[in-house]
């Protein structure tokens, strides 16, 4: 399926829930839509699905203006926070229900299929109310990918699960999107999901567009700080720093000599980028050294993260495997000058670091 969205925009009253957009889906693959709560994800998905009708601009299924039409006439499975489940049926029977209606052959065999592998075999014989929440999620995820849908609608479909089978099921569900045929919409608030995912992500914020685009891309050139800001996980560092014939000064004190010069004109209140993931401990030749004390350090999962308070202002450093840091210790972060962003006093960005081994 080929969905086109032109100029949409949506108005609710005085207040704009979207403004004006374009978006052409990139069929049979995956589009995250990335952003924070009332970012505006909800109220497109609701768009796509003929749920709701834009105020302004038109939909295009395939080349066709499905504006207005409502989703009974669409062929649209769609998944939300809040799941339905049908509740006197059984667990197989809510999944097998999309495929009886197709008159599919061997129904039993592909419910079993699908309840495996989102991990809710053991319980096809009950009834929706005797199954937990996620659980429940589960059971509309599973009678969504039955469904086989050209167009699938994911609203935050793993919000409501506990964080070792979040992790597990989005490693089944990549897997489930690339085999089907399907254009897989996905919205979620987590960056990490974004990139695990992969296919195009666009980053909304309060009902704007702010960048659409292959997820690496994306990811890796952020077109503006609030791009930079939305897909990154921990969030990006951003220092205050001024242009100078070498390269950038941060927060008025460390010179970073940039390996290319930034673009003509650049002056004015620049703002320095830098992940999380590109500080680190041991030095490198050519490292910048950044001095700090230890304010907090968590570990999640396989990794150390460090909040440090630096010089150039309070920073956060992301290390691999687990690290025992002490409150209040000293600390040397240790950076190459290449590896930051450097974004305009209007937030655009000016530079980003060289892409390594295509990543």
């Amino acid at each position: 399926m080929q969905l086109v969205m032109d100029r949409i925009s949506k108005r609710v009253g005085a207040q704009t829930w979207l403004y004006d957009m374009d978006m052409a889906l990139h069929s049979g693959a995956v589009t995250v839509l990335l952003g924070a709560t009332q970012a505006g994800k909800t109220s497109l998905m609701r768009i796509m699905a003929g749920l709701d009708a834009p105020t302004e601009g038109r939909v295009r299924v395939d080349g066709v203006d499905v504006t207005g039409m409502p989703v009974r006439e669409r062929n649209v499975a769609m998944v939300y926070q809040q799941f339905i489940n049908y509740p006197s049926m059984t667990v197989a029977d809510n999944i097998a229900s999309p495929l009886k209606l197709r008159g599919e052959k061997n129904v039993q065999e592909r419910v079993r299929a699908l309840a495996e592998r989102l991990h809710i075999d053991m319980f096809l014989a009950r009834h929706p109310a005797e199954l937990s929440g996620g659980q429940q999620q589960r059971v509309a995820l599973a009678r969504a990918l039955a469904k086989g849908a050209p167009l699938m609608l994911l609203d935050e479909p793993l919000v409501n699960l506990d964080y070792k089978l979040r992790e597990e099921l989005r490693d089944e569900l990549t897997q489930l999107f690339a085999a089907g045929d399907s254009t897989v919409v996905y919205a979620t608030t987590e960056p990490g999901e974004a990139l695990l995912l992969g296919g195009y992500t666009a980053v909304l914020h309060e009902g704007e567009l702010l960048q659409y685009g292959p997820t690496a891309e994306v990811f890796h050139t952020p077109s503006s700080l609030r791009v930079a800001r939305a897909f990154s996980d921990p969030p990006m560092n951003l220092l205050p720093a001024e242009a100078v014939e070498q390269g950038v000064r941060v927060a008025s004190r460390e010179l970073l000599a940039l390996p290319q010069p930034l673009p003509a004109g650049a002056a004015g209140g620049l703002t320095v980028g830098v992940r999380a993931s590109a500080l680190r401990l041991v030095s490198r030749p050519g490292d910048v050294a950044v001095p700090g004390k230890v304010e907090l350090a968590e570990i999640a999962g396989s990794d150390t993260f460090v909040h440090a308070e630096t010089p150039w202002g309070g920073m956060v450093a992301q290390f691999t495997g687990v690290h025992d840091f002490a409150l209040g210790a000293a600390i040397t972060l240790h950076l190459q000058p290449g590896d930051v962003y450097v974004f305009g006093a209007d937030g655009a960005l000016l530079r980003a670091p060289a892409r390594r081994g295509g990543r």
